[in-house]
């Protein structure tokens, strides 16, 4: 059963709240993080991506970052700006995006459930992605990033969550600038608290990794490497908790440089051996049900419908990112591994079908491919059987603001 535990948020004042809230350190490249701070000295993105305090063009790995990461993060203790909580409390986190409500609790995580497989994955990691965020937090001392996890309704806890909303004020509360509201609750009545605890230990058998794969792998190589150092912080790692029927997963979509030395009309006619090809013209095609693909190329757009006998249905083969991968990606443009491939590139949904065209039409690609999303049944299926998705396979949308809530392993 799940273990989780209230801590000690490091969290900022409320009314600068909406200032340091940053947007989550691995949406954003150097050059980006560096504009989107701006002139915003609060912001927490001083802290995730260090670098934008540093030369240009310093290695962002390098120990120097992470070192100012860890000044920033003094700094910030220092002002004021950030302060530690008084007790252990558990947070209620809501998020609205369009219309549409989410809401997850932020508490902390054992590493050993990640260890024993009560924390389940859908996804391999990459080791130096890994090494990243584990220079980070031993240099930190904070995990800053939070993992966002998934589990199957308890309705007590549902209603639990509700109760403490509808009945007290929360303590963050603002709109930031891509129009996503955020609203975080302190829970710190020790029998709610002692109810949480109680209730996920015995009612929640398992949880599932959504987002921050490669955090949650870091936050366990963290606690190994400090052996008999190891605190009691570090046995534990920022989680925030989304009941299964409030997630909204989005399309995952992929571009790819070139044609493998093939011209347009040979890829089409290589298609039709697995798939019914439509051509849809101009208009942007996103698919509207699993196994249903778009493609863009050469300034049109096609319908791709998968063939019965080009697919299985075990967990894995039935997802249209193995469809794809298996029968255009691997068989038609010889990418094997999309994880170190560079001729293949990943844009999330949220960016639209937009920025699919234009980073065709630029010729900075030679083809696109929508997708139609994962379903949460799915991922949950997958990673109960123990097997993996292919890389990038799912979006999640709205994301969590780094910066409101951080876990400190060291006290």
């Amino acid at each position: 059963m799940a273990s989780v535990i209230p801590f000690k948020a490091l969290r900022p004042l409320e009314n600068l709240a909406s200032k340091v809230a940053s947007r989550p350190y691995d949406v954003l490249n150097s050059q980006e993080a560096k504009v989107e701070a701006g002139n915003n000295a609060d912001s927490f993105l001083h802290i995730t991506k260090s670098e934008i305090d540093l030369p240009e063009g310093i290695d962002t790995h390098s120990q120097q970052v992470y070192e100012r990461a860890k000044q920033n993060l003094q700094a910030f203790i220092q002002k004021g700006i950030l302060f530690r909580e008084n007790k252990p409390c558990y947070y209620i986190y809501t998020l609205v995006m369009n219309g549409r409500s989410q809401t997850g609790l932020v508490c902390a995580s054992s590493v050993s459930d990640y260890e024993k497989g009560i924390i389940k994955k859908h996804e391999f990691t990459r080791p130096e992605k890994e090494q990243d965020r584990i220079n980070h937090i031993k240099t930190s001392g904070a995990q800053t990033g939070n993992v966002f996890l998934a589990y199957r309704n308890v309705p007590a806890i549902d209603s639990l969550i509700e109760l403490w909303k509808r009945n007290n004020k929360p303590v963050y509360d603002f709109v930031a600038d891509d129009a996503i509201s955020h609203t975080v609750w302190v829970v710190n009545d020790d029998k709610v608290i002692d109810s949480i605890t109680t209730l996920f230990a015995t009612k929640v058998p398992a949880t599932y990794i959504a987002d921050g794969h490669h955090r949650a792998a870091s936050a366990a190589k963290v606690r190994k490497a400090l052996g008999k150092q190891a605190t009691e912080g570090s046995a534990y790692f920022l989680t925030t908790l989304f009941p299964a029927d409030e997630l909204h997963i989005l399309d995952y979509n992929r571009v790819v440089k070139d044609l493998d030395g093939q011209d347009p009309e040979e890829l089409i006619s290589y298609l039709h051996d697995d798939f019914d090809v439509t051509l849809m013209g101009n208009e942007a095609y996103r698919p509207e049900r699993l196994h249903d693909f778009g493609m863009y190329l050469n300034g049109k757009w096609y319908k791709l419908t998968a063939r019965r006998n080009s697919f299985s249905d075990d967990p894995i083969g039935v997802l249209d990112v193995t469809i794809l991968s298996e029968n255009i990606l691997a068989k038609l443009l010889r990418i094997k591994d999309q994880r170190t491939d560079k001729r293949i590139d990943f844009v999330g949904g949220i960016r639209g079908l937009g920025e699919l065209e234009k980073r065709v039409n630029s010729g900075e690609m030679a083809v696109a491919f929508s997708l139609y999303p994962v379903s949460i049944q799915q991922l949950f299926a997958i990673a109960d059987s123990g097997e993996v998705m292919p890389p990038k396979s799912t979006w999640f949308e709205p994301k969590l603001r780094d910066g409101l809530l951080t876990h400190l392993i060291y006290e």
